[in-house]
């Protein structure tokens, strides 16, 4: 178990908001139970899934695909809300969270810092990927395009998806991390200072963006369009998924179907990000203007390798102060293969 206080000062300069009210207590060691999979028998130690979502809402928790799936088994999910993913990670490292997901970045940071986490799953890529994270300035700002952002100061949560953003983002301009300021704060805590025009340069994405938008109080510099980013995961710790492979495969089951009926309801989903994150409508049109459901992808060689761009480039930029083997992070190859459908393992 690594040290909860060298995690947060690692990970995350600005933990405010974040409370260990939001984790649930451990799952119970009682009988295990078995998927059959043409591979063989993967087991199922749990009695209990604990999920962990950030802030911004999460569409598994609110269709409840996993509740009607585990229910039969007589396997609960409780779900534990994170303002960010460092934060989501902490919970994890901290032996609160089974499985969560994540932008790209924090499980790096999480990696570096000794937590026992595994990758379970990936997301697929589309042309629309990144429209919806944006580096954004306050209307009134003198800054009028990306290039002028070297000696500014930028709010992001460090450890987050944004801190691999800007970082290629500045890198496309032939600038580096250290051309700039960064504060750290989570995205739902800065977004007021932001619309009163208190933050300078601000790093953020839907809902907020949207929220922004309406209020005609953000003008954008650029988004993370084409920035390579390997997309989101979901990852578990360790112990419980080498106990719990055929819970990981039911989660990665439901996902991948989830993905497959969004896509082909988006009035759906539309109505139910206004029910569960108390969007106004037309702040919900915005968010699924921008919003895919490309679906899952495994964690395929191919996959693997790109991660492992990431976490090199950090440690190049001096984001992190040791090269990290993305290898040690994950299953062996044949579980994976166990637990994932073929037909995403790209």
């Amino acid at each position: 178990m690594i040290n909860r206080r060298r995690f947060l000062n690692f990970a995350t300069s600005s933990v405010g908001g974040f409370s260990l009210a939001y984790m649930l207590g451990s799952c119970s060691q009682q009988s295990q139970q078995n998927v059959t999979t043409s591979t063989g028998s993967l087991g199922i130690k749990a009695k209990v899934l604990r999920m962990g979502y950030q802030s911004a809402g999460d569409l598994v928790r609110n269709r409840k695909v996993l509740e009607k799936r585990l229910e039969p088994l007589g396997i609960k999910v409780e779900w534990a809300q994170f303002v960010q993913g460092p934060q989501l990670m902490e919970g994890m490292a901290a032996g609160k969270v089974d499985v969560g997901s994540v932008g790209e970045t924090p499980p790096i940071f999480a990696q570096v810092a000794g937590s026992k986490l595994v990758y379970v799953v990936g997301t697929q890529r589309t042309a629309r990927t990144g429209t919806s994270s944006v580096i954004a300035v306050p209307p009134e700002s003198p800054l009028t395009k990306f290039e002028e952002i070297k000696g500014q100061e930028v709010y992001f949560q460090k450890g987050s998806a944004s801190h691999y953003f800007i970082l290629r983002a500045l890198q496309s301009i032939g600038l580096t991390i250290k051309d700039i300021k960064i504060r750290s704060m989570p995205t739902i805590e800065a977004r007021g200072a932001f619309l009163e025009g208190r933050i300078p340069v601000w790093m953020t994405g839907d809902p907020h963006y949207a929220i922004a938008q309406k209020m005609n109080r953000i003008r954008v510099l650029r988004d993370s369009v084409g920035l390579d980013s390997p997309g989101s995961y979901y990852i578990a710790d360790r112990k419980f998924a080498e106990e719990n492979l055929g819970l990981l495969k039911i989660v990665i089951e439901e996902l991948h179907a989830l993905d497959k009926w969004a896509e082909a309801n988006r009035d759906e989903v539309k109505k139910l990000m206004i029910k569960e994150q108390k969007l106004d409508e037309d702040v919900a049109d915005r968010v699924m203007s921008r919003r895919t459901f490309a679906g899952r992808r495994g964690l395929s060689p191919a996959l693997i390798a790109e991660q492992q761009r990431v976490a090199d480039l950090f440690f190049e930029a001096g984001v992190i102060p040791k090269k990290i083997d993305i290898n040690e992070a994950l299953l062996p190859p044949d579980l994976y293969a166990a637990i994932t459908p073929s037909e995403i393992m790209v």
